[in-house]
């Protein structure tokens, strides 16, 4: 008897494909998971903008996961838009209910289009009710600083990983260093029981990366429920983030932020 490697990605629905549950289920299936969904919110959005969101009520949210997690069942969760304080307290609930331990939090705030994502109160319910669960969070520099209510200069990044693990309550932390300038791109993560790692990758030049902290994101999720530690789970995430971006840059869809080629390994 076989058993697939189980996913599931708790987030907002991206109606263009490139970002939120889309993404997540299609970096599931390239890296060899069983993906499941829990929405949280419907979005009009295409790669110029997000017109509309559309909340899912808590108590529906509840019922998705009350529905898989008794029954399908997983072996990490990742969770990316939660919009409001009263979804985050009940995503909180059933993951301590049914007892998860491996969760990959994205804390999405803000859009690729610069759209505000995150209500401004539930940015304190996430900090006291879920990012104590997590055995990792992926902030990117400015939802550290959303995080740590302060601003973050080039010299200081691995002081605010740190200030952040202290504060959240999380076994570790990936803190993307994308939004820096220089030809690489690199992140670190910050963990209690190890010393700080930093990953680095050519920044690749292109329009198309709508999606990419989703993306890295899933995967990193998509290589735990595959048995690999987290650190070996980072550089294999990064490695294929980069080679979707690599291979997706020559692409053309929509007029703005194009997605990244979830599938380069599987499309000639």
């Amino acid at each position: 008897m076989k058993n697939y490697f189980r996913t599931l990605t708790i987030a907002g629905s991206d109606s263009g494909g490139g970002a939120g549950i889309q993404a997540d289920l299609k970096t599931f299936a390239a890296l060899g998971c069983y993906g499941m969904s829990v929405l949280t919110a419907l979005t009009a959005q295409n790669t110029q903008k997000v017109s509309a969101i559309h909340a899912v009520p808590p108590d529906f949210i509840a019922a998705q996961l009350d529905a898989i997690l008794s029954d399908l069942g997983v072996d990490v969760i990742k969770i990316g838009m939660l919009h409001s304080p009263e979804v985050i307290e009940t995503v909180a609930t059933k993951i301590k209910e049914f007892g998860v331990s491996q969760l990959v939090i994205d804390p999405v705030m803000v859009s690729k289009s610069g759209d505000h994502l995150l209500r401004a109160e539930a940015i304190s319910a996430l900090k006291e009710e879920l990012l104590p669960l997590a055995l990792i969070i992926t902030p990117n520099l400015p939802e550290a600083e959303a995080l740590l209510e302060r601003e973050i200069s080039g010299n200081s990044v691995i002081d605010a990983a740190r200030e952040l693990l202290l504060q959240s309550g999380t076994e570790a932390v990936l803190l993307k260093g994308g939004h820096q300038a220089g030809l690489e791109s690199t992140d670190w993560l910050i963990s209690k029981h190890a010393e700080p790692i930093s990953f680095s990758a050519s920044r690749v030049i292109t329009k198309n990366d709508h999606g990419t902290g989703c993306t890295l994101s899933a995967a990193i999720a998509a290589f735990l429920a595959r048995g690999f530690l987290l650190p070996e789970a980072i550089t294999r995430s990064k490695e294929y983030l980069t080679e979707a971006l690599i291979q997706g840059a020559n692409y053309r869809i929509g007029e703005g932020h194009g997605p990244v080629h979830h599938f380069h390994h599987f499309w000639s």
